[in-house]
């Protein structure tokens, strides 16, 4: 190359790096326990601890168990499985893996949460990438997990739980919430034609599979609902003496018995009797 291209080329190099995003810090995680993942900025922001006691989760004993059982041996080092919790709504899913969480880094330092936006599912093999070989044994958890962006972003995530050549990372345990139990869209579009929409359905079934702790959560019954709501009365001193009437009646107004219904109705009453609530 000739001697005077050089400057030329040099302030050229120079203009493309002024213009390239500035490089994110690397990522520090002793500021908190739980955090919030931003792929845009490659962020990850410190958000405070999850303050509902797994004590107070009731009526889901059994998928307590598991998925604690599960997280221990991640955080000591043992192997463990990627966890789908499924089932309808406001049965307590998401409330359980950050509470059985809090329960677990509490003896286990080193154990972190990073929580990412359904809508950023693709940016999930990035995002391992970069927790990959860390001293930290991290908890990777999508709340509400569905594929509204169709197959692609369920590809994404299935090459993340692989982890292709280099095998899923060692200290990271993706956890998974949802409604249905096979990650399916809805409604599938059919005017991609009937082989290519059935082929997408079958990419996003298939990304289930690499999941390998299906953890299922029922409706609740009227007892154990009823069971919740006196729970949590006992622990925050809530009297009413006809409390599991109107516990009854409020959810008949809301159409559905849940551990979310029954949170809602003890802030209610937490509110009328004029006492305080963690959350």
């Amino acid at each position: 190359m000739d001697e005077p291209e050089r400057p030329a080329l040099e302030r050229i190099a120079d203009a493309l790096e002024r213009l390239a995003p500035p490089r994110a810090p690397p990522a520090s995680f002793a500021a908190a326990r739980l955090f919030r993942h931003e792929p845009a900025s490659g962020a990850f922001v410190p958000a405070p601890d999850f303050a509902l006691d797994i004590e107070l989760l009731v009526g889901v004993e059994r998928q307590k168990l598991r998925f604690a059982e599960n997280l221990t041996r991640f955080a000591t080092g043992l192997p463990a499985n990627h966890v789908l919790l499924w089932g309808v709504r406001g049965t307590g899913k998401s409330s359980l893996a950050k509470a059985a969480f809090m329960a677990a880094a509490k003896q286990h330092a080193r154990l972190k949460m990073v929580e990412i936006d359904r809508d950023d599912v693709a940016h999930v093999p990035r995002l391992l990438d970069e927790l990959r070989g860390r001293i930290e044994r991290f908890v990777v958890l999508c709340d509400d997990l569905s594929f509204e962006e169709g197959a692609a972003a369920a590809k994404a995530l299935k090459s993340a739980l692989e982890g292709g050549v280099s095998g899923p990372p060692a200290n990271v345990l993706f956890v998974a919430t949802s409604n249905r139990r096979h990650l399916m869209q809805r409604d599938h579009s059919e005017s991609r034609g009937a082989i290519a929409a059935a082929e997408d359905a079958e990419e996003e079934i298939s990304v289930s599979d690499r999941f390998g702790l299906w953890i299922g959560f029922p409706p609740m019954d009227q007892a154990a609902y009823l069971a919740a709501v006196r729970a949590y009365a006992v622990r925050f001193d809530l009297v009413a003496p006809d409390l599991d009437r109107r516990a009854l009646q409020w959810s008949q107004l809301r159409g559905a018995r849940s551990g979310r219904v029954a949170w809602q109705f003890v802030r209610d009453l937490a509110g009328e009797l004029g006492k305080p609530l963690p959350l």
